[in-house]
């Protein structure tokens, strides 16, 4: 997806300042909200509950840093929607 985004929207670099900066934002936003819901809705106690925030985050932050550039790269360029893009 990372060589379909360079080449569809004509970057050097697949992770730019503005789409990393958004990413994090995203996450940190999705994040905490998840946090909130386990810790004073479900009442997991503070171990449990720092085991699953930290594993989330070691799943979550590389993926949503990949998905939220890809989608910046996508959204901030002249994209045709071809065969690469809908698959």
């Amino acid at each position: 997806i990372s060589h379909i985004c360079l080449s569809i929207s004509a970057n050097f670099d697949a992770f730019g300042f503005y789409g990393l900066l958004f990413a994090m934002f995203s996450i940190v936003c999705l994040g905490s909200s998840v946090w909130g819901h386990h810790m004073f809705t479900v009442g997991l106690d503070v171990k449990t509950a720092v085991f699953f925030t930290s594993v989330t985050m070691i799943i979550g932050v590389p993926t949503g840093i990949k998905v939220f550039t890809w989608l910046y790269m996508l959204l901030n360029s002249s994209v045709n929607v071809s065969d690469p893009v809908l698959w």
